[in-house]
């Protein structure tokens, strides 16, 4: 392929699929056992809707290299309650093989009426009795009938025969004389295709020339004001250390580092590191994988070392968007820690509050949190205040700065004191004065390892052009990638929870294994959906952008974009979940006519070797257009079934509601009821100012 990356998809030009994923993992995952049980998870997938004809999902619903098992749940799963009758609901993955199970069975059904039809037929005239007679019609079409579908329910089971045949297939694709026909046989559609991709360079050009001309008009004002705002480049450290020998920390900090396996600094360690220590503000960006959580961890512990012990405080608060993300943080300073006297505490939402409050009264040292549940204890839990807090640490430092998050930060930050330390850190941190002066920042330092708007070097970025007016094919597509290529330790991330959640129905009625993570499911099961993916237990992740920031989990070969996001740092974030630390991988995005701008920039914010395209073959498509067609009916079956169900449970938690209140009213009537800054108005209208911005803005 030329170096200038065109999109022209359709078109004859196509570049040979890629045969076997980039990069293998360094350490093997487990493979989970054929016929074996999974572990059951709760459900409160909220699927609204019915399957519209053909299966479309509805589009408009709602970085450390460390040793493995860095995304360690084990304890806030431990601190979960269990289900009260695990046997009393089936699990969707009961509910996919009962209908997997009922479909072979209208198989073998239609089957065998068709033979016995066959064989009951009158023969009306010796001629055609004498042409059965020879070519012995009846028996042998029934036959071949059950082969077919003996070989189909081969196919949906995900037999490793099956599998071995369809990989053979693939590497026959790009010489395949048939697919060169069947590509050559649609001469109009190649027509129209090359008349829309002239047009689209025509208004691609004019668009990348108002794109410059936009770009050589720099702001002198904001430019001056950045200046003014952050602190000198050169209060940056001249002499960058090359290991952590060289920082001067501590013993016990250093023993943690090699039990996580660090050996040498990232750049954005060795950056910030040094400059934490000495108390100053900093500002850190650095792509995704390359080590920020140990950034800011280090300093912090290292600081907390020589901290006055004669009265507990707590000193330090991190701020995480995520309660995954918050898990993750908490999971690998447990670790850095080992060695230490520093107590940690974690603090979000879906975990039970009882014990946060009862750790939280120890005065912990390091406050890990989520905004809102933090603001909760704030407001109920006895003596528990930020009036100690030294510093103030921002994980993913631009989602929270987001209008999103605006109340609840505005709220923390006047808990704290002034005086502080404050650190924030992402993989696409912002410099815009104006959102960083409500944190009250100190000449902040700027640490921008690597391009703003970069993504990783190892990062091959593939696409995959969804033809206009073809959006119900994105499924199909998705199903054939997933089918015929990549087949273990891949990310898929949705625009909508109801996508995923249905992706999750059909993959496995394709014998696919795959689990689901989306803000619809209850906290046991994003974290039990977590560890299975770790653990190898599945082998495809349905996920919203829930996934998209900071999550850590070794192996990953290859994400793909079912939907392009409408943001490009999101974009850069979820690709961000594969070739972390310096190892290669792979994204794969769906791209439709909506998504052209979101394209250029990733074309133009990457090397021009590290950009392909990928054909899927007109015959491959239609063949996985008809499969995913013909699951419809099952789909929503299962769908109604979950949404009965749902309602099942609904009436009876209400039922027990009102029992306990008839018997303890006066008990739950005199506890403290639990208020909140906001009234039910103002989080209401916060709310939706928030979403019609977002709106206006996309």
């Amino acid at each position: 392929m030329d170096d200038d990356f065109v999109m022209t998809i359709g078109d004859n030009d196509e570049v040979p699929d890629l045969e076997a994923p980039i990069g293998e993992p360094e350490a093997p995952r487990r493979a989970a056992h054929k016929g074996g049980k999974q572990k059951k998870r709760k459900r409160g997938g909220d699927a609204e809707g019915d399957m519209a004809a053909g299966f479309m999902v509805d589009l408009d619903a709602d970085g450390l290299d460390a040793v493995p098992q860095t995304l360690d749940f084990t304890l806030a799963r431990a601190s979960l309650k269990k289900r009260n009758n695990p046997g009393l609901y089936s699990t969707l993955d009961d509910k996919i093989a009962a209908a997997r199970r009922a479909a072979k069975v209208a198989r073998k059904t239609a089957a065998a009426a068709a033979a016995a039809a066959e064989e009951e037929q009158p023969v009306e005239d010796a001629g055609a009795m004498s042409v059965d007679a020879s070519d012995d019609g009846g028996d042998h079409g029934s036959a071949s009938d059950g082969e077919s579908a003996q070989g189909e329910d081969e196919d949906e089971d995900g037999e490793e025969d099956a599998g071995e045949d369809e990989d053979k297939d693939d590497d026959d694709v790009e010489g395949d004389p048939q697919a060169e026909e069947a590509d050559a046989s649609s001469g109009s559609d190649e027509s129209e295709s090359e008349e829309e991709s002239e047009s689209e360079d025509d208004s691609a050009s004019e668009e990348e020339d108002e794109e410059s001309d936009d770009e050589s008009e720099v702001d002198e004002v904001e430019e001056a004001r950045k200046r003014a705002y952050f602190a000198p480049e050169s209060e940056m450290a001249e002499n960058i250390p090359d290991s952590f020998t060289t920082m001067n920390l501590s013993r016990q900090i250093m023993k943690g580092l090699t039990k996580l396996g660090f050996t040498q600094p990232t750049p954005i360690q060795a950056r910030t590191i040094p400059v934490g220590l000495l108390g100053k503000d900093v500002c850190g960006g650095a792509q995704t994988g390359s080590g920020k959580t140990a950034a800011f961890l280090v300093p912090i512990l290292e600081r907390l070392l020589y901290r006055p012990k004669d009265a507990a405080a707590t000193r330090v608060l991190i701020l995480c968007p995520t309660r995954e993300l918050a898990i993750q943080c908490h999971s690998v300073g447990t670790k850095l820690a080992a060695f230490t006297d520093v107590a940690m505490c974690l603090c979000v939402g879906g975990l039970a509050l009882k014990p946060q409050e009862a750790e939280l009264r120890l005065r912990p040292d390091v406050v890990i949190a989520t905004p809102g549940r933090l603001i909760d204890h704030l407001r109920n839990s006895a003596s528990f205040h930020l009036d100690g807090i030294e510093i103030l640490v921002m994980d993913e430092a631009d989602r929270m700065l987001e209008d999103g998050f605006e109340e609840e930060l505005t709220e923390i930050v006047r808990a704290c004191p002034k005086k502080r330390q404050t650190m924030l850190f992402s993989a696409t941190m912002t410099d815009n004065v104006d959102k960083l002066i409500r944190l009250s920042l100190n000449k902040p330092v700027r640490a921008q390892i690597d391009p703003p708007k970069s993504a990783a070097s190892g990062l091959t970025q593939e696409f995959v052009r969804v033809r206009t007016n073809r959006d119900e094919d994105r499924t199909a597509l998705l199903a054939a990638l997933c089918k015929r290529h990549i087949k273990r330790c891949c990310i898929i991330f949705f625009r909508s929870k109801a996508a995923a959640h249905q992706m999750r129905i059909v993959f496995g009625l394709l014998g696919l294994r795959a689990g689901e993570l989306h803000g619809n499911l209850a906290q046991e099961a994003r974290l039990q959906a977590l560890e299975e993916f770790r653990d190898g237990h599945v082998d495809f992740l349905m996920a919203t952008d829930l996934a998209a920031r900071g999550l850590d989990v070794r192996g990953i070969d290859t994400v793909i974009n079912y939907t392009m996001p409408t943001q490009f740092a999101q974009y850069l974030h979820r690709v961000g979940r594969t070739a972390r630390a310096g190892r290669s991988g792979r994204a794969i995005t769906l791209v439709g006519e909506g998504d052209r701008k979101m394209l250029k920039m990733a074309v133009k914010n990457s090397p021009k070797d590290r950009i392909k395209q990928r054909v899927i073959p007109a015959d491959v498509l239609n063949k996985y257009r008809v499969k995913v067609e013909g699951l419809a009916a099952q789909v929503a079956q299962i769908v109604g079934e979950e949404r009965d169900e749902k309602l099942l449970k609904d009436t009876e938690m209400q039922m027990a509601k009102a029992d306990n209140l008839l018997k303890h009213g006066d008990e739950i009537q005199s506890r403290p009821r639990r208020t909140w800054f906001q009234s039910n108005k103002e989080r209401d209208s916060a709310k939706k100012a928030a979403r019609s911005k977002f709106k206006a803005s996309h």
